[in-house]
């Protein structure tokens, strides 16, 4: 059995394979500063990810031709900020990504309907 700390690297690896489909989605919605991605992660449940992980999953999805960034210098107060933007390439990943979860998502929920039909039965030793 797992113990604790093994569970929560196991746990922030689950997160960090979450990230990639996560950025792609937000940007599909329009471009964003690195700052503002970092709040809307929370709503998937990456809230806690350092925000070097972030910026330098957003570094490697630019390098591979997912993303596109610019400076922007007019619209800020303080010094300008990179701002990412989701490329045609990065929209066809994001779809890779969605059809790779959904058949997950069908995998999980076999496993977890064929393991609460198992603990109903009561039969074995760990029930």
């Amino acid at each position: 059995m797992p113990g604790p700390h093994r569970w929560r690297r196991g746990q922030s690896r689950r997160l960090a394979r979450m990230l990639e489909p996560a950025l792609l989605l937000l940007l599909h919605n329009g471009p964003a500063h690195g700052y503002t991605l970092l709040e809307q992660l929370a709503y998937f449940g990456l809230g806690e990810l350092h925000p070097s992980a972030v910026y330098r999953a957003l570094r490697d999805m630019e390098q591979q031709g997912w993303l596109a960034s610019s400076w922007e210098e007019e619209q800020t107060q303080g010094p300008p900020r990179r701002v990412y933007q989701l490329t045609a390439m990065g929209d066809e990943i994001l779809a890779h990504w969605v059809n790779d979860l959904e058949e997950t998502q069908g995998l999980i929920a076999r496993l977890l309907s064929s393991y609460r039909r198992h603990m109903e039965e009561g039969e074995g030793r760990f029930h």
